[in-house]
C-alpha cells in the first residue's frame, strides 16, 4: 500500500532525507515512512544520478541511522532549530 503525500510533504520528506543530522526515524515519526518507503520515495521522485549520489552518501552513515549513531543524540533537531511538535512550529 503507497501512501500518497501532498508535494509539500514529498518536498519535506526529500529534505529531511538529504539532511546529514536527521534521522530516518524522525522521518517515520513525522509522516509514518520507513527507511526502505523513503528510499523508494527518493528514486521515484529523483534523477538516476542524484539518487546515486544520495544513496552512497546516507549508506552505513551513523547520523542517519539511530541504532548507529551515538547514544548522546537523542535529538532529532538542532539545537538552534525552533521547537517543532509534528511538523507545525510551536509559538513562543
Amino acid at each position: 500500500m503507497e501512501k500518497e503525500f501532498t508535494e509539500r510533504e514529498l518536498d519535506r520528506i526529500i529534505e529531511m532525507a538529504w539532511e546529514d543530522r536527521t534521522p530516518f526515524e524522525a522521518i517515520e515519526f513525522q509522516f509514518g515512512v520507513t527507511e526502505s518507503e523513503v528510499i523508494k520515495i527518493m528514486q521515484k521522485e529523483m534523477k538516476p544520478s542524484s539518487f546515486k549520489m544520495w544513496r552512497k552518501r546516507v549508506q552505513g552513515r551513523a547520523t542517519k541511522h539511530r541504532k548507529l549513531s551515538k547514544s548522546s543524540m537523542k535529538k532529532f533537531k538542532s539545537s538552534r532549530q525552533k521547537q517543532i511538535t509534528h511538523n507545525k512550529i510551536s509559538k513562543r
